[in-house]
């Protein structure tokens, strides 16, 4: 079979280096029979030892000379489409699972929608391991009144207990992306604040609108639009309020409207 060429517009950088990937599969941790989709497998450097553990692996790849490559493979099942078409919680039920595990080197030029559509069918996640850009995820872990804190840290915060486990450099994939990579781990909350998902993701969009302006400027205005009769400190940026306060307030407004 002739060697695949990276292509650009799918963003692929395939992984090559065999320790980052053990160590991947260690932070990742699969057992015999577990439910396990991956993303993106590409050329197949993480999904052969995930599959070698998991028995099956269900992949999802866009790229139509990768997905007739991987349906050779007599262990997995492939699924060719943009991951952004998929619906994860019909797929769970394909499987015959009530949650199911998520994995991926995702393309880089579109993992926040990726990010944003599985949050869209957390229910049925068990937990997630995603290669990511460094930058995309110190900006998921990020605390508040830093630089990194914005509208992914509280949206992501929200459903997920997050951490950064993995660093990978450049050098780890062929070809060499321009930036470092790292690895994250997502736990979904067992009860997270019960809030109106719409709500709550236009009012942290107002909030980090104008980041350098005090929260009266931006979010006191939509709140006033809002009938908003309640209590909220505005004398603050969007980046000093902690998680904790942005989903106060959404459920604050869900159980008036």
């Amino acid at each position: 079979m002739k060697a695949h060429i990276p292509r650009k517009r799918f963003g692929q950088h395939f992984l090559a280096d065999q320790a980052i990937i053990e160590a991947i599969v260690r932070e990742i941790d699969p057992r015999p029979g577990q439910d396990m989709v991956e993303i993106g497998p590409g050329l197949a450097a993480l999904t052969q030892p995930l599959v070698e553990r998991l028995g099956r692996l269900t992949v999802i790849e866009l790229d139509r000379d990768l997905a007739q490559r991987l349906r050779a493979h007599p262990q997995l099942s492939v699924i060719e489409s943009d991951v952004l078409k998929v619906d994860v919680a019909q797929l769970a039920r394909a499987l015959g699972a009530i949650k199911i595990r998520v994995v991926g080197n995702l393309p880089y030029n579109i993992s926040t929608p990726i990010l944003f559509h599985l949050l869209d069918q957390v229910e049925v996640i068990e937990d997630q391991h995603f290669m990511l850009q460094k930058e995309v995820i110190d900006r998921m872990v990020a605390q508040p009144a830093t630089a990194d804190y914005g509208r992914l840290s509280v949206m992501l915060q929200w459903r997920y207990a997050m951490d950064d486990v993995l660093f990978v450099p450049p050098e780890s994939f062929e070809p060499p992306p321009r930036v470092d990579s790292a690895v994250v781990r997502m736990v979904p909350h067992a009860q997270p604040a019960a809030v109106d998902p719409k709500r709550l993701s236009e009012l942290v969009q107002v909030a980090f609108s104008q980041r350098r302006k005090l929260l009266r400027h931006t979010l006191g205005r939509w709140l006033e639009a809002q009938a908003y009769g309640g209590d909220f400190d505005l004398h603050r940026r969007a980046e000093e309020v902690p998680v904790a306060e942005y989903l106060a307030l959404a459920s604050e407004m869900t159980n008036d409207g």
